[in-house]
């Protein structure tokens, strides 16, 4: 007891079941015990871990979105020089009747489908290792001998993971439109090649 207080009661711990109900039970609490309390929750009390936690779970996101732009910078210097590469079979295609469009439309789909096939790996391996990182944790760390996450650092007997589906879904989103995003310029560049100049010095 606090303060030498010997015939009162000055703290009283609660454990739940669901960590997801704190708020909640906060609120029935303090409906039932009255206002004249001080409630602290894990989170709380723990602030500083979590704030550390949201700061590096933001830098990885940060991470993350320069690793799609690096690689949509790639789909876009490969698509030029697809371009520059299929100048004469563009020209071609342009001689026997192909529209601007179709040419366009052509490009963006071979542009298009490196993206969704891209995503759809890495979606995939995503999900895998995130299924399973305590697996490929402990697998390492047999592999290498090193200890990967000290439970006396983290405060965890074993590495956590759960798979958001709005975190996933809007990494997928982000992917697959900057892919799309990225193949326009090539495309456009495709479509407005001259057959003439193309072919001149065929």
């Amino acid at each position: 007891m606090y303060f030498r207080s010997k015939d009162a009661v000055t703290n009283i711990e609660v454990f739940l079941d669901d960590p997801d109900r704190v708020p909640q039970t906060r609120v029935d609490i303090l409906r039932s015990a009255g206002k004249a309390l001080r409630i602290v929750d894990w989170q709380q009390a723990n602030a500083s871990f979590f704030n550390a936690i949201k700061v590096e779970r933001n830098v990885m996101f940060l991470i993350l979105t320069l690793i799609i732009l690096v690689a949509a910078f790639n789909i876009i210097s490969g698509m030029i020089m697809m371009v520059k590469d299929k100048g004469r079979d563009i020209a071609i295609l342009r001689t026997m009747g192909a529209t601007r469009g179709m040419v366009m439309r052509i490009f963006l789909l071979a542009g298009a489908s490196v993206g969704i096939i891209g995503t759809a790996i890495g979606f995939g391996l995503g999900v895998a290792f995130a299924g399973n990182i305590e697996t490929i944790r402990q697998w390492l760390q047999g592999l290498t001998g090193t200890e990967l996450f000290a439970a006396e650092i983290y405060f965890l007997s074993q590495l956590p993971s759960v798979v958001e589906t709005s975190d996933v879904v809007s990494v997928v989103a982000m992917s697959l439109g900057l892919s799309f995003l990225a193949v326009l310029y090539p495309a456009w560049r495709a479509a407005r090649l001259d057959p003439v100049e193309a072919l001149r010095y065929e």
